[in-house]
């Protein structure tokens, strides 16, 4: 098994809180870290329709089998489980007792979040981080290869075709298991509405416009937009504002957390492809923000990210706060640095002088700009 990076920080919130969970993408590794993890507690998985029926029809009942707890694998299944959960927790002193794992954010459904509240740890597990790979001598230099490629488990440990395994992905859990969270019945209008999402990658999000294309209501979309975030296929980065809030965009920008799957999506299977997509430059970017999300969520981090743009154009691509500093990351796939990249990483520090500027870039090198300016290397990425 590849080490996760996230292992401290689960190992710190099971001795820590009475329960945890484990939570996101399908195939992200989550059933094989809560069993490595937690080595002799009894595995149930929720979706095998004989052990959902029997937590269904007598949940308290069901529970009592596990006295010294379990691992409960697609709890998100049984949602009435969570009430009993909460009556043993509060008896109980033993830290750990319970794992919950789920392919969809549970806790974010109010009566489960209140339930729980105070009793579990909240850890995120997204596919294969590039800082991973590179622990596991798994990870090449080429940017290419894990843009195509992503992270998800499966794929590098037994070495797949990114595209179709990513076929069988697409429909076996985001067009089946995605549309079951909402009921959606027009299946083709979902459909394009995947598509259309991959198309918006690292752009800021026009919900009308989405709407328009797709041929549904914006409320609509709204609702399926939650879904795919719930489902951790997207994630939306805020705008940032301090003095400059009155002219800042409003919309969020869409993000993919694999770009292996953004790249089916797009209808892009090879290196080749890849290199002379008209998009390429977004891709790039969605590949970097993605791993410092990874990286932060490994690390416990579960600050927001945000991008900066004001309604003149002037734009960062991300900004975090790191170690109380708020830093501004610029994201370019090119491989050679301009002074013309760090245009608006220098108007935003002119407005927001306690920040840092960092400059990710499609090169090898790293190197001081200027006084204020560093640039690195994308294979550098685990470091920021």
């Amino acid at each position: 098994m590849i080490k996760r990076h996230i292992l401290d920080e689960a190992r710190l919130l099971s001795r820590q809180f009475r329960s945890m969970s484990i939570i996101g993408p399908r195939q992200s590794g989550k059933t094989t870290l809560g069993k490595w993890l937690f080595k002799g507690k009894p595995y149930i998985n929720f979706e095998n329709p004989d052990v959902q029926h029997a937590a269904e029809a007598n949940p308290r009942q069901f529970l009592k089998q596990y006295p010294k707890g379990a691992i409960l694998d697609e709890v998100q299944r049984v949602p009435d489980i969570f009430r009993y959960l909460q009556e043993i927790l509060d008896n109980s002193k033993q830290s750990g007792k319970f794992i919950l794992t789920g392919s969809n954010n549970f806790l974010l459904q109010e009566k489960i979040a209140q339930s729980l509240a105070g009793r579990i740890g909240y850890l995120q597990l997204l596919p294969f981080s590039f800082a991973e790979l590179k622990a596991a001598g798994l990870a090449e230099n080429n940017i290419l290869k894990h843009i195509l490629t992503g992270g998800y488990p499966e794929i590098w440990d037994k070495n797949l075709l990114p595209h179709k395994w990513m076929a069988s992905y697409v429909q076996t859990y985001v067009q089946r298991d995605v549309r079951l969270l909402r009921n959606i019945t027009n299946l083709a209008a979902f459909n394009r509405f995947i598509m259309l999402c991959a198309h918006y990658a690292g752009q800021i999000l026009n919900r009308e416009d989405l709407a328009r294309n797709v041929g549904v209501d914006t409320k609509t979309i709204q609702s399926w937009l939650a879904v795919l975030e719930s489902s951790y296929i997207i994630f939306l980065l805020q705008p940032w504002y301090n003095n400059l809030s009155k002219r800042i965009i409003k919309s969020p920008k869409l993000y993919f957390f694999d770009t292996g799957l953004l790249c089916y999506l797009m209808g892009i299977h090879t290196q080749a492809a890849l290199q002379k997509h008209p998009q390429y430059g977004a891709l790039f970017e969605n590949w970097i923000i993605a791993e410092i999300q990874k990286n932060r969520y490994n690390q416990g981090i579960n600050d927001p990210m945000y991008y900066f743009r004001d309604s003149a154009g002037n734009e960062v691509d991300l900004i975090i706060r790191k170690q109380d500093t708020t830093m501004g990351i610029e994201i370019k796939a090119a491989k050679k640095v301009t002074s013309a990249m760090t245009s608006g990483l220098k108007y935003w520090q002119k407005n927001y002088r306690e920040g840092e500027a960092l400059l990710i870039y499609g090169g090898n090198k790293e190197m001081e700009l200027d006084a204020h300016n560093a640039a690195i290397s994308w294979s550098m990425v685990d470091t920021v």
